[in-house]
């Protein structure tokens, strides 16, 4: 359990680190809108990020104590996908919706490169 909490600490500092790369890159270059749909896609793939981080403890917690749970936020998952685009649609003029859509792929970009590093250490 001690890695599971190691590993959870290492990709949020990393998606903390991406949305801080992403609101420099949103106040300095001229691409205005395309960072700020990353800074979207990517801030609601953190929040997915730790949405399925807490479910799968929970998950985790429940099988040790041979309870059932009903899901790990796959819905909810989906819906702030939509609701990112949906507001990238609102509002074309700010958002690109090509960045928002690879913003929300962010977080399972951050998982994947965590375990490519992190593997050798098992």
């Amino acid at each position: 359990m001690k890695d599971y909490q190691h590993m959870i600490v290492r990709q949020r500092k990393w998606m903390f680190y991406l949305l801080a790369l992403l609101v420099l890159g949103w106040g300095v270059t001229p691409w205005q809108p395309v960072f700020l749909g990353l800074l979207l896609g990517s801030s609601l793939s953190f929040y997915n990020l730790w949405l399925m981080q807490r479910k799968i403890k929970k998950l985790g917690e429940a099988s040790a104590d041979n309870q059932s749970i009903r899901g790990i936020g796959t819905f909810t998952r989906l819906a702030s996908g939509a609701l990112a685009v949906v507001i990238a649609l609102q509002f074309e003029e700010h958002f690109q919706l090509l960045a928002v859509v690879l913003g929300l792929m962010a977080a399972y970009i951050v998982i994947l490169i965590d375990y490519l590093f992190n593997k050798s250490t098992d």
